[in-house]
């Protein structure tokens, strides 16, 4: 009985190990590639610096009174504060990077600024 536990620890340690020392990709390999696939590209972000996948708009910078006429956010340009529920119009943002300081525009009208870090 004792032999047939050690044998299994055995066989499940070095199930373990095996994965360790070239068993397939790591989740940051894998996280890579889906980011890759997708047209993005790893970037640190954030205060933390945490690693995240950013991806390019093709509309960037085009007006807008609203996100759903964006691939990301609609947003009031450059990192102005502009008065809650005053009429304005934004541009669509350039990357998914959600981080930083501004403020989104949703039916013509500038939300609350927030800043991200």
């Amino acid at each position: 009985m004792i032999r047939v536990m050690l044998m299994t620890g055995a066989l499940v340690l070095g199930m373990g190990l095996s994965s360790c020392f070239g068993g397939g990709p790591t989740p940051e390999q894998r996280a890579e590639a889906e980011c890759t696939a997708q047209g993005g590209k790893m970037q640190r972000v954030g205060r933390m610096q945490s690693l995240q996948c950013v991806l390019q708009y093709s509309d960037a910078g085009k007006t807008c009174t609203d996100a759903t006429q964006c691939q990301g956010d609609c947003r009031v340009p450059g990192s102005v504060i502009v008065e809650d529920g005053r009429a304005v119009d934004g541009q669509c943002t350039a990357d998914s990077n959600r981080f930083g300081c501004y403020t989104r525009v949703e039916n013509g009208r500038a939300t609350a600024a927030i800043c991200v870090d």
